[in-house]
């Protein structure tokens, strides 16, 4: 990590550029109240483009996932309009907690593919197996960053409330979509993908031109659903995969049916999925996998079909 300036920091001129992309859709919240109670200015990478894909699928190695691709795309989308990109490096949360190793990776594989760009980057790193917690990861971001441990860590606890609030709102947001009319279909995905404009938002938006009931899985009270997750699986060890799995546990009797959504070609996904198939055998489910590819009649046709087994399953076709 490069040695920041320390009176620049203080004095707002430094500025962080924020990818939209992988763990973006997760700490977004964390992330602008934590930067924003320090008084650093931070900007934001425009939405996923069919450029933005393009321009990161040939920064990255042909096997990396659409994912990590689609990231490439934004950190080059950021390059030379802020001062540092923030690409923090998440390795587990405790025991089977664990992240896909590309979170782990991708602050030094990005400054790799990047590194004759001029662009520097900065990160934080949590590895609670090896005692790195948020709160400490935190403190050092702040204190890299030129503030006192006092100010990094009210920051935090500042920018922690505030997601804590958020991620309640969404939840109990949610709530109310169990007692709509219509399908209720629930999308298990990873935020990243399903909430993101190019790939995954034109999946939701069309399920709900065809008056179905879109539920995320990810939105869900993170405990319970870490706990219920053991019942499906008691060493599933992905944290994401973990929550997912755990939702589908929680609501499998409140919906209609499944969308398991995942870019290609995620490791984790692909086992998860099937298990996920085989546990609960009982419910409806259509696997779709993402592609980077332009064409949407194949999937809309896949995504009609399966609402409209749905309906005939419920007498209403």
């Amino acid at each position: 990590m490069s040695k920041i300036n320390l009176s620049s920091a203080k004095s707002g001129a430094v500025t962080i550029g924020l990818p939209r992309a992988m763990l973006y859709y997760r700490y977004e919240i964390l992330w602008k109240n934590y930067f924003s109670a320090l008084g650093v200015k931070y900007i934001v990478s425009e939405p996923t483009n069919k450029e933005m894909i393009k321009t990161g699928s040939a920064y990255a190695i042909d096997e990396a996932c659409l994912s990590t691709k689609i990231f490439m795309g934004h950190v080059n989308a950021l390059i030379g309009k802020c001062d540092y990109i923030l690409i923090p490096r998440v390795s587990n949360f405790g025991f089977r907690r664990n992240m896909c190793t590309k979170f782990e990776a991708l602050y030094d594989m990005t400054c790799n593919i990047f590194r004759k760009s001029g662009q520097k980057f900065i990160s934080y790193n949590v590895d609670e197996l090896a005692g790195l917690t948020e709160e400490k990861a935190f403190i050092s971001l702040g204190e890299e960053l030129a503030f006192s441990r006092k100010e990094a860590y009210s920051a935090y606890k500042y920018a922690k409330k505030a997601e804590a609030d958020h991620n309640r709102n969404r939840v109990k947001t949610q709530e109310t979509l169990y007692k709509k009319g219509g399908l209720k279909i629930l999308i298990a995905s990873h935020s990243y993908v399903e909430r993101d404009a190019y790939i995954g938002k034109p999946v939701v938006t069309y399920l709900k031109k065809m008056g179905v009931v879109p539920i995320y899985a990810d939105v869900v009270d993170r405990k319970d659903a870490l706990k219920a997750s053991v019942k499906a699986s008691p060493t599933l060890k992905w944290e994401f995969s973990r929550e997912i799995v755990g939702s589908i546990q929680i609501n499998k009797d409140r919906i209609d049916g499944i969308i398991l959504l995942s870019a290609f070609p995620c490791g984790p996904d692909s086992m998860v999925n099937e298990m996920v198939i085989r546990r609960f055998a009982g419910i409806p489910i259509l696997n779709i996998l993402l592609d980077d590819q332009d064409g949407t009649a194949g999937l809309e046709t896949r995504l009609e079909s399966f609402i409209d087994i749905l309906r005939f399953k419920g007498g209403d076709l």
